[in-house]
């Protein structure tokens, strides 16, 4: 029975890889088309403020975040971290007139834990960065 159980995860592998890429390809179109959507809004009501560029900086960063998978096969757990820093931003400049303080500090205190996560998974990222690349020189030093 282990001896099948390998083959049984192999050929489920591609299962995995084809759904992931269908939904973020899902991901992708309805965020463009929710962006399209919030540009006519805001065409119509012929006002910008500043709450609107933050959302329209997130629909960017989910772009990004999609076209980062496709260029990397991974998604860097960075692009989350800085569209919630975004988004808590954006909820801040929206409600900070009618806000109490305490919320306020709450959030704020939410968007420094945010910044500092995602400062120690860049500093990651480049350590297994660093790692892979001498993992690969002693493989071609070994052969």
């Amino acid at each position: 029975m282990n001896l099948k159980l390998p083959k049984v995860k192999k050929s489920l592998h591609w299962t995995t890889n084809a759904s992931e890429k269908v939904l973020l390809t899902v991901i992708g179109l309805a965020t463009c088309i929710a962006a399209a959507q919030f540009v006519f809004s805001m065409y119509e009501a012929r006002n910008i403020l500043l709450s609107d560029l933050f959302m329209l900086f997130i629909y960017v960063e989910i772009i990004g975040m999609v076209g980062a998978f496709y260029t990397t096969s991974r998604i860097p757990v960075t692009l989350p971290i800085i569209i919630a820093i975004t988004a808590l931003c954006r909820l801040i400049i929206m409600q900070s007139k009618d806000m109490d303080a305490l919320v306020l500090l709450g959030e704020a205190g939410a968007i420094l834990i945010l910044s500092g996560s995602a400062y120690i998974m860049s500093l990651k990222d480049k350590i297994s960065l660093e790692k892979r690349k001498e993992f690969r020189e002693d493989d071609d030093a070994s052969e």
